[in-house]
């Protein structure tokens, strides 16, 4: 990297030498005060190879002796002592008194007479007097007035409002494409990136061995180099959008009002006088006399002597004594042996041959060409040579350019 900024360094000194040589190294004459010659500058690109490493990345399998524990199971006969708890039953008797009752019979005389009501019926008459609505029938005659509707045809003239679909032409405007076909420059992308020469400006580059972060000074450098597009003509339609009236016919409906004769026929009322027999009822209240019979029925209270025996039965306390077996129950605690099979798990150590994958970074050599720019310092002839030059002098310019002065990179 440091090489490569040196050669810029020098091919940018070069190019300044350059721009400013054509005003101090141009020879004028001592007569006309003219120029003789100029100094003209040209870049040369020299082709170089060079030779760098490239970081690669490989996957390489190795093989590892692991050792892994594994679990091996086995059958063990072992001894388990529990303790149980047994029941002792224990039988005692103890008294118990208690009391009963005992039952004693006795006769008593009851006394259970009672009332006994027996009812005596009585028939008689007595006069009631009722009155009694009798209707009386009478026939008169009523004037009655109603009316009557009696129909009266007429003729008059009726209004009829129809609708007519009556033909109304418009202009409607439409667009016609009118348009044709011109010339259109589309850009079109040329060749693919390749490298040249181009301008960097100062940027930080990462080095890729060493992974540092360095600051690259600006100039001239190998990169990729995209060319400018193509220019291709096409044809494509050019609208011309022209607006033209159009003759439109449509029915519109219209309301017409026509008179049309039409018969009426109306209903007058008539006022008309009848005569209707009517009946009329009259009640008339007349007062009558009848025997009605009635019982009465009146209550006689009789005593009825009854005596009657009754046998009591009374309790009477005694107080008595049993043999009453108990039954206790007391827990005794005994110890127990019985075999029983176990399964345990033992681990092994069991070694195995496992591969395992890692990365492998290599460098590998990778040679590209670059150019480098290399300025020369070229004399050429001016279009104005002065007079008092010599013939020979004339003749050695008209020639080739010659090779005045180079910047060595």
């Amino acid at each position: 990297m440091n090489s490569l900024g040196c050669w810029r360094s020098v091919a940018m000194l070069a190019m300044v030498i350059g721009f400013f040589a054509p005003k101090h190294a141009v020879a004028q004459c001592a007569v006309c005060a003219q120029p003789a010659y100029g100094v003209v500058c040209q870049t040369v690109y020299e082709q170089r190879q060079v030779t760098a490493f490239r970081l690669v990345e490989e996957i390489v399998c190795e093989e590892q002796q692991v050792t892994r524990q594994v679990p091996v199971w086995e059958t063990q006969s072992r001894e388990r002592r529990y303790t149980v708890t047994r029941p002792v039953r224990e039988t005692n008797v103890r008294e118990e008194r208690y009391t009963v009752q005992r039952p004693v019979w006795e006769t008593q005389v009851r006394d259970c007479s009672y009332n006994r009501v027996r009812h005596v019926t009585e028939t008689s008459q007595r006069e009631e007097r009722y009155t009694v609505q009798r209707p009386v029938w009478e026939t008169s005659e009523r004037e009655e007035c109603y009316t009557v509707m009696r129909p009266v045809t007429e003729t008059i003239e009726q209004e009829r409002r129809v609708t007519v679909m009556r033909p109304v032409t418009t202009y409607q405007t439409r667009y016609a494409d009118q348009g044709c076909y011109v010339d259109q420059v589309s850009y079109v992308p040329s060749a693919p990136v390749r490298r040249g020469l181009t301008w960097m400006p100062a940027t930080p580059v990462l080095n890729p061995v060493t992974g540092t972060v360095q600051y690259q000074r600006p100039g001239l450098v190998w990169a990729n180099v995209q060319a400018p597009p193509q220019q291709v003509v096409q044809k494509v339609w050019k609208p011309n959008v022209v607006a033209q009236q159009v003759p439109v016919t449509q029915y519109c409906p219209q309301e017409v009002v026509q008179r049309v004769p039409v018969k009426v026929c109306r209903l007058v009322p008539q006022q008309m006088v009848r005569k209707v027999p009517v009946r009329t009822c009259r009640m008339v209240t007349e007062e009558r006399v009848r025997m009605v019979p009635h019982t009465t029925c009146r209550q006689v209270v009789e005593r009825v002597e009854r005596k009657v025996p009754v046998r009591v039965c009374r309790m009477v306390a005694e107080e008595r004594v049993r043999q009453v077996p108990v039954t206790v129950c007391r827990y005794v605690q005994e110890e127990r042996v019985e075999p029983c099979e176990v399964r345990v798990c033992r681990m092994v150590a069991k070694q195995e041959t496992i591969r395992v994958s890692r990365k492998v970074c290599r460098k590998v050599p990778v040679t590209y060409t670059y150019r480098v720019p290399r300025t020369i310092m070229m004399r050429v002839p001016l279009a104005q040579p002065c007079c008092h030059q010599s013939a020979q002098a004339t003749s050695q310019l008209d020639g080739q350019p010659q090779l005045i002065a180079a910047s060595q990179p």
